[in-house]
């Protein structure tokens, strides 16, 4: 077995991308869980008018919790191979990217906030795509050759 790979075969980008696509899995599911979210009662569909704040920070609405949901099983399907799960790290930190500017830009009480963000979520948007583009390119990097 090379270092590349770990004792469940896979190689640390394909563990990262599962990593990743799991957390989202959980965050999409615990968005529809009264308790976790606040103002459950609240929750619109895709509409800036969502009151329902995942973890009581998080704006969320049934739109954005599939969206975690989709992304989430994306990962997972993703991590079964190393440039499947490179390609998901990269794109899906720049999708991350955009949607923070994207937060940075509208206006978050109009139609356009229609997923709905709030500016915790544009701050987590940030880290996000931060995150999953550095460990796209650093958990592929090539070895220096001597």
């Amino acid at each position: 077995m090379t270092r590349a790979h770990s004792v469940a075969g896979r190689a640390p980008v394909q563990q990262a991308a599962l990593l990743v696509g799991l957390v989202f899995l959980l965050v999409g599911v615990l968005g529809f869980v009264p308790g976790v979210t606040t103002h459950y009662d609240s929750m619109g569909f895709a509409e800036h008018h969502s009151g329902a704040m995942l973890l009581g920070v998080f704006q969320v609405s049934v739109l954005h919790n599939i969206v975690h949901l989709l992304f989430g099983a994306a990962g997972i399907a993703l991590s079964r191979t190393a440039p499947a799960a490179r390609t998901y790290l990269l794109a899906g930190g720049a999708v991350y990217l955009v949607l923070w500017i994207y937060g940075l830009l509208i206006d978050h009480d109009s139609a356009a906030n229609f997923v709905p963000v709030n500016t915790a979520d544009n701050w987590l948007h940030l880290g996000l795509g931060l995150t999953m583009i550095a460990l796209g390119l650093l958990l592929t990097r090539r070895p220096a050759r001597h």
